[in-house]
């Protein structure tokens, strides 16, 4: 053989020219890293409800049956005194978590579900002062898992705890680290709690989004520079990929959850000063459902592209001040109109924005939905539960179960209801 030739076609590769070839698989491997850390959904039972709008991030609960509402309702398995905000509970395994405000500090609890008892508490001083009325407790619900705690105060300082003793673990100080001012009812968008992640909507001239490692608090990654809205951020899966919605003051950002990256924007905001974003978005499809008061009503976004399109948008549909409705069978439920005028509670055609329903001056108060049930807590205190009936509203049972100032999320878990009035945090054991 010419040993020669056999040279020419097989060259001697020296470091130098493997060095770019080698970057680039480093780079690959990293992304392939990321991608598959959030992938990976957060460690938690069925059964649970380890964050806002609870496992599935969009108020419905896959473990809860509802069946048959006693005319006394479903009955009171325990309640705590508990301090002031509207953070609402969440359930991992045998705790109940809830932020609240006591005596000048903002309490991280965690209760024992069967009894209420508590287990342990941390607290951390606080001098936030509400602007605008509302609360001065937190407004932001934990997110949980079997290891930590994860809690965003009203004055923009988050702290992750240990899940069994309440061990403070690390804290940021998100409004001198992003530059981020509190809003008018401070801090309040609740963290989503996404693989190795935690995703908070901060806002700020040097961060809207920030990605923490939920390990030590490392920024993973910062994106966009709109202020805070009050809705959550929410994960969905689009073709494959994974992303992560956004509804801030300024309108949508959708997001790669990996590294940041924007995929899409689109603005919608009331043109007066004093007004705010606090529903959270809705995967619709491929699309994206937001709502909204103050003129500006709610919107259906669908791709063209890589742009957002509306497919139809209005003030007459279903505008919520500050509840986030629920997306059943292709029918949105939720509440119309300003929080303090008395709002409807209705059903509309999320494909098209057609109300199909309408139940007047129902009074404000959150949704959850449960198969297609819907649960009620009415800010008065007062549960009802429904039929996710598109035809007609349909009653399946009302009661007093609570106080007034049921503004909080509740939780659906492990057969049992879970929510928050002005001063009891109460468990109720749903009759199956």
């Amino acid at each position: 053989m010419d040993m020669r030739r056999l040279r020419e076609f097989h060259p001697k590769v020296t470091f130098e020219a493997l060095v770019p070839m080698i970057r680039r698989s480093v780079r690959l491997l990293a992304s392939v890293i990321a991608a598959l850390s959030v992938a990976v959904p957060s460690a938690s039972a069925a059964g649970d409800w380890p964050q806002f709008l609870g496992p599935t991030r969009d108020g419905h609960s896959p473990s809860t049956t509802l069946d048959v509402v006693p005319k006394e309702g479903w009955p009171l398995r325990w309640k705590a005194a508990v301090g002031e905000g509207f953070s609402g509970p969440v359930v991992v395994s045998n705790s109940v978590y809830l932020f609240h405000r006591s005596e000048g500090q903002e309490v991280l609890s965690a209760y024992h579900v069967t009894d209420g008892s508590l287990r342990w508490k941390h607290a951390l001083p606080t001098s936030y002062s509400a602007q605008s009325g509302g609360t001065e407790g937190p407004s932001a619900t934990p997110a949980a898992d079997h290891q930590r705690v994860f809690a965003l105060g009203a004055s923009g300082k988050l702290r992750a705890v240990s899940a069994t003793e309440g061990r403070l673990l690390w804290q940021v100080d998100c409004a001198e680290r992003f530059g981020a001012e509190s809003g008018f009812f401070g801090f309040g968008s609740s963290p989503l709690l996404l693989g190795d992640r935690l995703i908070v909507q901060v806002g700020g001239p040097e961060a809207c989004v920030v990605a923490f490692s939920v390990s030590d608090g490392r920024v993973l990654w910062k994106a966009g520079t709109d202020e805070a809205g009050y809705g959550s951020p929410v994960p969905r899966t689009r073709a494959g990929q994974q992303e992560v919605l956004c509804f801030n003051r300024a309108g949508l950002l959708m997001l790669d959850p990996a590294n940041g990256a924007e995929r899409a924007r689109f603005p919608w905001r009331a043109r007066m000063h004093a007004s705010v974003n606090a529903a959270s978005p809705i995967a619709v499809g491929d699309g994206v459902f937001m709502t909204s008061s103050y003129g500006v009503g709610a919107v259906l976004l669908k791709p063209d592209g890589k742009t957002l399109r509306p497919a139809w948008s209005g003030d007459e549909s279903l505008s919520s001040h500050f509840a986030t409705p629920v997306l059943v069978n292709g029918f949105l439920y939720g509440f119309h109109g300003r929080q303090e005028s008395g709002p409807d509670f209705r059903c509309i055609e999320a494909s098209s924005g057609k109300v199909r329903w309408s139940l007047e001056r129902a009074g404000s108060g959150s949704v959850l939905a449960a198969g297609r049930k819907l649960v009620l807590l009415m800010e008065s205190g007062e549960v009802r539960v429904l039929e996710a009936n598109p035809e007609k509203p349909v009653e399946k049972g009302r009661f007093q179960a609570g106080s007034s100032g049921a503004r909080a999320l509740p939780a659906l878990a492990f057969g049992r209801f879970f929510f928050r009035d002005r001063a009891h945090l109460l468990c109720l054991e749903i009759s199956h």
